[in-house]
Order: structure tokens, then sequence, then C-alpha cells
């Protein structure tokens, strides 16, 4: 049997803000945009590389999904970007404004760092070791 995850919906509050934060801040390509019914749209997004993982950023519709917002995992990191360059970036990121939150740290897995999303999610900047 052979399973991979192809998909991860990060609930945020406005598709446009959403994407150009990934787009700008994070370098993330815009994969799709399509709109649905209503004022819903399918929007995914991924890092540069094999593409193989989405984000889809999920417009909250509801007062639940609008009190995640920025806090799907209590606070956690949720989301671990893996890097052939961390310094590379992590210096890119820093210029564009994006708010790291732990310093770079060098770990037994490999080189990390912890920032923020525009909503406070947190992510890991993660080169592995090899």
């Amino acid at each position: 049997m052979k399973q991979s995850i192809a998909r991860i919906a990060l609930v945020v509050d406005d598709y446009d803000k959403a994407i150009e934060f990934y787009t700008k801040k994070l370098d993330f390509l815009l994969v799709e945009d399509t709109p649905l019914e209503g004022d819903k749209r399918w929007v995914t997004v991924t890092p540069p590389g094999d593409g193989q993982c989405t984000l889809v950023l999920a417009k909250a519709d509801n007062e639940v999904q609008e009190s995640r917002v920025g806090n799907q995992t209590g606070g956690r990191v949720f989301l671990f970007l893996y890097t052939d360059d961390f310094w590379r970036d992590y210096y890119a990121m820093v210029e564009r404004g994006v708010k790291f939150v732990r310093e770079p740290e060098k770990m037994p897995y490999g080189m990390v760092a912890v920032f923020k999303d525009l909503y406070g999610n947190l992510w890991d900047l993660l080169e592995p070791i090899s």
C-alpha cells in the first residue's frame, strides 16, 4: 500500500490576504484559485519544490471556524517547512518581514527556527540533516 498526505486545510479569514502572505512572504506558488458557490473559492498554495503536499486556504464561514484562525493547534508548531538551504530562506523571510519567534538553532535533527504566519500559526523552518 502507498499513501501520502496531499493537502492540509488552513483556516484563514480572507483568501486574498492569505494568498498574498504565502506567495509574497514565503515565496509559495499559487496552484489553484477557483471560484465555487457564493463567495467560496478553492485556493491551494505550495512551497517551491516537489509540490506533493499543498495547503488549502479555507476561509472560515462561521463563528467556530473563525475562532480557530491562527490557533488550529492550541499554540504548538503546526506546519514544518523543509528547505535545502536554511540560511538562504531564513534571511529572505526576515527581509520580507516574516516574524521569527525562536531564533535559529542547530538541533540533532537539523537547523531550525520558528516563525509565525500572518494569523499567528507557528511554523518550523527546517533544514534536516541528510
